[in-house]
């Protein structure tokens, strides 16, 4: 296995909700037998079908809490409860503080609070967290995105890859993403923000992170609606040397 690369593939990167033909942020990383779905954003549980079954999943992580990361879990968890699959046993689920109220919140429907612990097997994450899951090193660190939020470090084998989940620019994100092999880094805004209100990059401070981390490959992803990738990647060419692509929706990067 430890010949093996580790693999993203785009389940889909479309903010704030889906289009045609791509749903919101949601990914899977996977390194041999190991599977984790990052981001649950809405539409993205089709997708990762394709790929792999719900009881196949070693874990799930999810950055925040806002629906475009995250509302596939609530389908996510009727699937696993109510219908064709079995769980030997509850899928691990890495989220915010406070996640399996959130959950629960939305899917009660009657006095009795919804058995969110039996579809999920919740660690709530904090500042420099850390898991194995399989194969896979797993390090999160708090970012900036006006609520609790995350990016995380994915290592397997001497490879890594990071992904920013949505926040400004900040010095957690540059130190987690230090000397990766790729970033996978959010290019939400047109424009620059006034500071104290700032909540994502734009891609040129995509590409400024990834050259502060001197990373080896950046991935534009999460691009907003008044972007086109094509001018998302550009824009962070001009501030970073290393290659750069986007993280196209259906496409599947080998790194190491």
């Amino acid at each position: 296995m430890s010949n093996e690369p580790l693999r993203l593939t785009v389940l889909g990167c479309a903010t704030p909700y889906p289009s045609v033909d791509n749903p919101c942020s949601g990914y899977l990383v996977s390194h041999g037998d190991t599977r984790i779905w990052v981001d649950a954003g809405s539409g993205t549980l089709g997708p990762l079908q394709r790929h792999v079954r719900l009881d196949e999943l070693d874990a799930i992580w999810i950055s925040h809490m806002h629906a475009d990361h995250s509302a596939d879990l609530l389908t996510a968890y009727y699937g696993v409860l109510f219908a064709d699959i079995r769980l030997a046993a509850p899928i691990p689920l890495y989220g915010p503080e406070g996640i399996a109220d959130r959950l629960a919140g939305f899917l009660t429907n009657g006095p009795a609070r919804s058995p969110i612990e039996s579809a999920f097997a919740i660690t709530e994450l904090h500042d420099g967290h850390a898991a194995s899951v399989g194969s896979l090193r797993l390090t999160s660190r708090a970012v900036a995105h006006g609520m609790p939020a995350f990016a995380v470090r994915i290592e397997a084998a001497g490879t890594s890859l990071v992904y920013s989940g949505d926040t400004a620019p900040c010095p957690s994100l540059t130190e987690l993403a230090e000397e990766c092999d790729v970033l996978l880094c959010e290019a939400e805004s047109a424009q620059p923000s006034v500071e104290s209100e700032q909540v994502h990059h734009t891609p040129e401070d995509t590409g400024d992170t990834a050259r502060a981390a001197r990373a080896g490959r950046l991935l534009v992803t999460h691009v907003g609606r008044f972007l086109t990738p094509e001018r998302a990647v550009a824009r962070a060419s001009a501030r970073f040397d290393g290659p750069v692509e986007y993280a196209a929706p259906g496409a599947t990067f080998s790194i190491g």
